[in-house]
C-alpha cells in the first residue's frame, strides 16, 4: 500500500515543476482543489494541493485517498485559464479550465485505461494556528553567507549552535534534488528544519542553507548537475572549518535523497567530511529509478498490469531517444512529438516546454549517474537509512547496490525504519494532532538514529 511521499522537485525524473506560460496575470491557485473521479465500480476522492513558489511558480502534490496516494508529486502549467496537472509518476493528468470566479476547475482525467470528466472545487488552505509562532530556541543562531569560488556562486544560510562552550560535533545538510530553501520547506513540513533543530538541541552544530537560486544564495539549481553540487558542499564544509565552535574531527554531512548521493561524492574528494548519514539515497541508476517509480504508482492505482506495461514501454522509448539522440535540437523535438502522440490532452507550448526539462543536461546526467560507481573511495564512516514506504527510493533496492559499494569501508551501517517514507516522515498514524489535525512530523526514530550514531563517532576517537 502507498504510504505518504512525495518526490522531490526536480527530482531525477519527469517532475520538474514549469513555469506558468501566460503573460497574463495568473489566478490565485494556492490551496486544496477537490473534486470526484468516477472510475468503474464507484469514484474517488481526488485532491490537489497548489503552493506558490518563488519566482511564479508552482509547487502541487495529489492525494487519492481511497488509493492510498498522498503527496504524489505534481507539475503544474498554467496557460491563460487552463491549468494542467501532471503527475508523471502515475502516468497521469487532469486539464481544465479555471471559472470566472476562480473557484472551480472543469476539465478531464486522463491515466492509463480511464479518461473521465472532473470538476475540481476550491477550498482555502487549511488554517495552521500557532504555526507561525516560534518560540526562541534554547541555543544560538546566525545567519551565515560563504562562497564557492571555483563557481562564483555565495551560498547564504543558517547555522546553529548548541548552548556550552564547544567545540561541537558539526553537519552541513544538504537538501534533496531542486530548488529548496534551507529548510527544504513542502507546505507546512521544514524536515531540514526540524532535524537541524533537534540535533542542535542534542549537542550537534548544523548548518542548513539555501540551494543555488533559493533566498540570498546564487546561481540555478536547474542547471546543476548531481557531481557539480558537491563544490558546494566542500564550500560550506570549508566556511566550517572556520569557525571555533565546530570540532574540526568531527565534521560530516547529512545528505537528503540526491543530496545523500552528493555527501558520498564529496567524501571521495580531497579534504573529505570525517562520517556521512543518507537518508533515502539513490543506489540505482537514475534511468532504473525513473523506470520504477512509474511502474510502482500505476500498480498501486489499480492499473491493470497490461496498461503498466505499454506505459513503461513508452517510457523506455522516450528516454531511449533522450539518451541515445547528442543533437538536442533534434531530441527535443521527438521527445515534444511522442508527449502529444501519447498524451492527446497536452498542447504543443507544454510539450516542448517539458521537452526542454527531459533532454536538458541536469536530467541527462541523472539518466545516465550510477551512484555505486564511486563508493569505493569513500572511507569515512557511513550510515545509509532508509524507510520501508519509500516509493520512490525503495529501501532494499537502493540500499543494496550502496552497501555493495560501499563494502571495502569497515565502517557501514545500513538501517531501514518501518512506515517512514522518502521524506523522513513518520507512518501517518503516529502523527501529532495539532488544532484538530494530523501534523506531518520527521520520524522522531529516525532523528534519535543520525544524532546517537553522530555522537558515538564523535567518541571514537
Amino acid at each position: 500500500m502507498r504510504k505518504l511521499h512525495l518526490l522531490p522537485k526536480i527530482t531525477l525524473c519527469l517532475l520538474a515543476l514549469l513555469s506558468a506560460l501566460s503573460s497574463q496575470a495568473a489566478p490565485a491557485l494556492d490551496g486544496l482543489w477537490k473534486g470526484p473521479l468516477k472510475v468503474p465500480g464507484g469514484q474517488w476522492e481526488v485532491i490537489f494541493r497548489v503552493v506558490t513558489l518563488t519566482g511564479g511558480k508552482y509547487f502541487a502534490t495529489l492525494d487519492v485517498p481511497m488509493q492510498k496516494v498522498s503527496r504524489m508529486s505534481v507539475d503544474v502549467t498554467l496557460h491563460g485559464d487552463t491549468i494542467m496537472f501532471s503527475a508523471e509518476e502515475a502516468a497521469s493528468q487532469f486539464v481544465g479550465r479555471i471559472s470566472a470566479d476562480g473557484k472551480q476547475v472543469e476539465g478531464t482525467w486522463q491515466q492509463p485505461g480511464l479518461k473521465a470528466p472532473m470538476t475540481l472545487q476550491y477550498t482555502v488552505p487549511p488554517t495552521t494556528t500557532g504555526t507561525k509562532v516560534r518560540l526562541t530556541p534554547p541555543y544560538r543562531e546566525e545567519e551565515v553567507a560563504f562562497s564557492n569560488i571555483p563557481v562564483n556562486l555565495r551560498m547564504a544560510g543558517m547555522l546553529s549552535v548548541p548552548p556550552g562552550k564547544g567545540p561541537f560535533p558539526a553537519v552541513v545538510l544538504v537538501s534533496d534534488a531542486g530548488a529548496q530553501d534551507r529548510d527544504a520547506t513542502v507546505g507546512d513540513y521544514r524536515p531540514m528544519g526540524a532535524l537541524a533543530d533537534f540535533l542542535t538541541r542534542r549537542g550537534i552544530a548544523v548548518l542548513r542553507v539555501d540551494d543555488r537560486g533559493v533566498g540570498q544564495s546564487t546561481g540555478t539549481a536547474a542547471s546543476a548537475t548531481t557531481t557539480e553540487l558537491v563544490t558546494d558542499v566542500q564550500a560550506a564544509l570549508n566556511f566550517l572549518r572556520t569557525r571555533p565552535e565546530v570540532d574540526l574531527a568531527h565534521l560530516g554531512v547529512i545528505g537528503h535523497g540526491e543530496g545523500g548521493n552528493v555527501a558520498l561524492l564529496t567524501a571521495t574528494q580531497p579534504l573529505p567530511p570525517a562520517f556521512v548519514v543518507t537518508l533515502a539515497a539513490h543506489g540505482l541508476p537514475g534511468r532504473d529509478i525513473v523506470v520504477q517509480q512509474q511502474a510502482n504508482t500505476l500498480r498501486s492505482l489499480g492499473t491493470e498490469p497490461a496498461q503498466i506495461e505499454a506505459a513503461s514501454k513508452r517510457q523506455q522509448a522516450m528516454l531511449d531517444i533522450i539518451q541515445q539522440t547528442t543533437d538536442n535540437t533534434q531530441a527535443q523535438a521527438i521527445v515534444a512529438n511522442m508527449l502529444r502522440q501519447n498524451n492527446e490532452a497536452i498542447d504543443q507550448a507544454t510539450a516542448q516546454a517539458s521537452a526542454a526539462e527531459l533532454t536538458s543536461a541536469r536530467y541527462r546526467q541523472f539518466l545516465s549517474f550510477n551512484p555505486a560507481e564511486k563508493l569505493a573511495g569513500v572511507s569515512c564512516p557511513v550510515l545509509l537509512l532508509h524507510g520501508t514506504a519509500d516509493t520512490y527510493a525503495a529501501a532494499d533496492a537502493n540500499m543494496t547496490p550502496l552497501a555493495k559499494g560501499l563494502r571495502g569501508n569497515k565502517n557501514v551501517e545500513t538501517k531501514k525504519l518501518p512506515g517512514v517514507n522518502h521524506l523522513f516522515q513518520a507512518d501517518p498514524a503516529e502523527w501529532p494532532i495539532v488544532a484538530g489535525q494530523p501534523r506531518e512530523t520527521f520520524s522522531p526514530q529516525a532523528q534519535e538514529m543520525i544524532r546517537a550514531w553522530i555522537i558515538a563517532q564523535s567518541k571514537k576517537q
